[in-house]
């Protein structure tokens, strides 16, 4: 890594006009490396020159670096695995609208884009997760194949508006604590990212002389929440965009973790004890969820012509099914391992149910029966895994988010048992109105600024965007009921025809994002490249299954819903081979 600077804004000027003409061709081509890109880089820092769509922005670095691996930030293990090989680039860190906030804190929004000197004339922004507030690395990981910024990308990310590192407090939920500002409540829902994208756009515009010839998104999550708010009120900033389990209804999914915290927490009421977050994890052994996934695969597995530990007909997998063999499982004296309680099973059909007051209105979808149920990030989303030192992310980052974040006025409590107490004392006929309240200092409310369900995407279709949506069918925090809804609501809007434009493809058995008993390796953002840049729309996708799953290296195909994987014919070979199977109803 080389730092340089320089002694005046008028060397800084020249030097940045100096990179005009060395952006690649429209086909896609790597250009060669711009002489003098250390210099042209650390020019940057300087700021001059630069036509900021947002005056408020400014550079805080400008650093190049020399092709090597991605090193983790400072104090934090990198991901497993061999570090992502990183090509020369120049790296640089910048802020826009630095301000005081309504709570005392001090808020900007800042981001991150790499500019690699061998740039193939395209952006890519990824997103974020959880309640955001990281800086992010823009490498632009990719589920499959090479970081993004390794294929010639310019790669951006960003914090959404707030900072963990100084905007944390305790006694306001942590970092769900600037929740308490409207604006950074507002920026955290979407607000940000025109900013931060039109700010990297300026960059690359400065930096290589050309605007990009196309434009990506990819974020799953959180990061899906804000691909979809792209598509829906920026709809001409990106051109293809990968909104990957989408939290676009995330005040109502955080309701859901309430729901559910109270059906877990019934089953250890049900044997009597006090339920904490050492007690929550206990009303389901891990044995007890095998027992509820053999129960859905018997029920399930064959319905879509193979009996191969995947529910790939997971539309067909109700309640009518798969009740009956639960009850059969139901203990006829004490509880033992191969038996459920009848608070288990209660629990597991409120958990399919979902959130409804009590007049049976209907919060939030419930989750659809899968073999994911008992996979270990299921159970540390829903109750946390003690054995390895996970608490229920439900409590942990649901109930700070769903009261701070979600809710107006915002409400924190001091500890984890604060949260679980919210948690199982929520009351779904009176404290959801709290999502669509507006409450001073608060203009919006909490679903005006955090929702991105719309299912009206005329602005994103008549500029050719195109948006493909993965989902997890066992996700534990975001239903796939809710994302397919949506879309059955966008097909009725065009009138039948979503799927020249959007597609969501559902992958049975996957948990939150990855991981699950599922084929959950594959290769969207090429077809996303593909579909925008030379019309050919995914039909299907190519999967497989990693080796944390029970068949490594497994093939499928995952099919743009509602179509499923159906195996051509009754040979074995369609058993690993995912060429094997047709998407049919």
């Amino acid at each position: 890594m080389r730092t340089f600077q320089f002694a005046s804004a008028a060397a800084a000027i020249a030097l940045l006009s100096s990179c005009a003409g060395t952006q690649s061709s429209d086909s896609g081509e790597l250009s060669g490396a711009a002489a003098g890109s250390v210099e042209r880089c650390t020019a940057l820092a300087q700021g001059s020159g630069l036509d900021w769509p947002d005056p408020s922005t400014r550079i805080l670095s400008a650093t190049y670096r020399e092709a090597g691996p991605l090193e983790a930030p400072p104090g934090m293990a990198g991901p497993p695995g061999p570090p992502a090989m990183l090509p020369a680039h120049c790296d640089i860190i910048g802020v826009s609208q630095e301000r005081s906030g309504v709570d005392g804190q001090d808020y900007a929004i800042r981001f991150h884009l790499r500019l690699p000197d061998r740039w193939n004339g395209r952006f890519f922004m990824q997103g974020g997760g959880g309640t955001n507030g990281n800086l992010g690395d823009a490498v632009g990981s990719l589920r499959a194949g090479t970081p993004a910024l390794a294929q010639g990308y310019a790669v951006l990310s960003q914090d959404s508006g707030h900072d963990n590192a100084t905007n944390t407090v305790p006694e306001r939920g942590g970092q769900s604590a600037f929740g308490f500002d409207p604006r950074a409540r507002a920026d955290y829902g979407g607000d940000s990212l025109e900013v931060s994208t039109l700010a990297g756009k300026a960059l690359v515009r400065s930096y290589y002389g050309s605007d990009p010839s196309y434009s990506y998104f990819v974020g799953c999550s959180k990061g899906g929440q804000e691909g979809m708010a792209l598509a829906q009120q920026y709809p001409d900033l990106y051109d293809g965009i990968i909104a990957a389990a989408p939290g676009f209804s995330l005040p109502r999914a955080a309701v859901a973790e309430a729901w559910n915290t109270q059906a877990f927490a019934s089953v250890v009421r049900a044997r009597g004890e006090e339920v904490s977050m050492a007690s929550l994890p206990s009303a389901f052994s891990a044995g007890d969820l095998n027992l509820v996934r053999d129960a859905v695969l018997q029920a399930c597995d064959a319905l879509d012509g193979l009996e191969d530990g995947i529910v790939a007909a997971y539309r067909q997998c109700g309640s009518d099914k798969v009740m009956p063999r639960l009850r059969n499982l139901q203990c006829s004296q004490g509880k033992t391992d191969n038996c459920l309680s009848t608070a288990q099973i209660d629990a597991l059909q409120a958990i399919r149910q979902g959130p409804q007051a009590n007049d049976g209105s209907q919060i939030y979808p419930g989750f659809p029966w899968d073999a994911g149920w008992a996979d270990l990030g299921w159970r540390i989303w829903m109750t946390g895994a003690p054995e390895i030192g996970a608490p229920s992310i439900n409590v942990a980052m649901g109930a700070p988010s769903l009261a701070a974040v979600f809710s107006s006025p915002p409400r924190a409590f001091e500890s984890v048992d604060g949260n679980l107490a919210y948690m199982l004392t929520y009351d779904f006929d009176r404290d959801p109105a709290a999502i669509d309240a507006v409450v001073a200092p608060f203009k919006r409310s909490a679903w005006e600024d955090i929702s991105a369900r719309s299912s009206n995407l005329d602005a994103f279709r008549q500029n050719g965007g195109k948006l493909i949506v993965p989902h997890g069918v066992s996700d534990p925090v975001f239903s796939i009921s809710d994302t397919l809804q949506w879309w059955d609501e966008v097909d009725a809007r065009y009138d039948g025809s979503a799927s020249e434009f959007t597609r969501v493809f559902p992958v049975p058995g996957m948990g939150h994002c990855q991981g699950g008993p599922a084929t959950d390796q594959f290769d969207d953002f090429s077809a996303i490249v593909k579909w925008v840049e030379q019309g050919e729309a995914p039909d299907r996708l190519a999967a497989a299954a990693g080796p944390m799953s029970p068949w490594p290296g497994r093939e499928r195909a995952l099919c743009p819903y509602p179509l499923v994987p159906r195996p051509i014919d009754d040979s074995t070979e369609g058993d690993e081979n995912a060429a094997a199977f047709v998407c049919k109803t």
